[in-house]
């Protein structure tokens, strides 16, 4: 296999969660951004505190809207240094 193959067990980096930058940038709070997308606070929560293993994409198109930002404004994806 060559040196660019997903078989190989590697660090790949980490995809951050920036959700909690926007919303102490904008003043909006957790419990407010709640309401604002119609979801629970759980789920923010683990958002905000970048804990989320598997994204959902209703989930992150709403937060763009009502925050009016971009999906890379959300996420940012960090490689690890070689």
């Amino acid at each position: 296999m060559n040196d660019n193959s997903i078989y190989i067990l590697r660090d790949y980096g980490k995809i951050n969660i920036k959700l909690k930058e926007i919303l102490d940038k904008k003043g909006i709070s957790r419990n407010k951004l709640c309401n604002m997308i119609a979801t629970n606070y759980d789920l923010i929560n683990r958002y905000y505190n970048n804990k989320v293993t598997r994204v959902d994409l209703d989930i992150l198109s709403r937060m763009a809207f009502v925050l009016e930002c971009d999906i890379t404004d959300l996420l940012e994806y960090k490689r690890t240094s070689k």
